[in-house]
């Protein structure tokens, strides 16, 4: 595992945790951040992939407005990421998530993922990005409010059942409106991936995890 820099088509220069498999990669891997940054958990999440095979790239995507952010998960460090996921760019995130594709591209195919706010990016990336083969989506707040894009590729998307910011009937009703998606639906509320808040939930993480590395076997190697 090392830090490394890739450059966005305007210029822009940012780190990326990069996470590499022992043996030849099944392809490569883009893990977008919550909004707390390249933090711990997200550096564990992208070496969990690395054993499975896969280069595991996490772009720093808040460098253009600070370098090196990394918070937990107490109540000011989400005050904290909310303003820095609010002040960011979409469009300008976009271009830091196809120099990762772009870097990920040389060990064969690549997909995505991405946890919170770096789920809704990946809904984004799917459907106005090329270069990927698949993406999966945990809790994207906002993927609902995007139900008219198409995606370029196959997606998966997990929802929790009992996550307020994301209620089951928008779950429901972007279900509808992308029924080419798959989505899959747990006993769990917002963040249960992330073994450091308080919403983990071993059973519904573990279950989800099976299903991406099905989903990636399946469309990237």
């Amino acid at each position: 595992m090392s830090m490394q820099q890739l450059q966005a088509a305007d210029g822009h220069r940012l780190d990326a945790f990069v996470a590499r498999p022992q043996g030849t990669p099944r392809g490569a891997l883009v893990v977008l951040q919550e909004i707390f940054g390249v933090n711990s958990h997200i550096r564990a999440v992208a070496q969990g992939f690395a054993d499975e095979g896969f280069v595991a790239i996490a772009p720093a995507l808040f460098d253009r407005q600070q370098r090196g952010i990394e918070m937990g998960y107490a109540p000011e460090d989400i005050q904290r990421g909310r303003q820095f996921k609010t002040a960011a760019d979409p469009s300008l995130a976009l271009q830091d998530i196809a120099a990762a594709i772009a870097e990920g591209a040389q060990y064969g195919k690549v997909g995505i993922v991405g946890y919170c706010w770096g789920g809704l990016m990946v809904w984004l990336a799917a459907c106005r990005l090329d270069g990927l083969a698949a993406a999966i989506s945990y809790y994207g707040a906002g993927v609902p409010d995007q139900a008219a894009l198409t995606p370029r590729c196959p997606v998966l998307m997990h929802f929790g059942e009992r996550d307020n910011s994301i209620p089951v009937p928008s779950v429901e009703a972007f279900r509808q409106a992308q029924p080419q998606v798959e989505i899959q639906l747990y006993p769990a509320d917002h963040g249960f991936n992330c073994d450091q808040r308080a919403a983990f939930e071993p059973q519904s993480a573990a279950l989800a995890r099976q299903r991406t590395l099905e989903f990636l076997h399946r469309h990237v190697g």
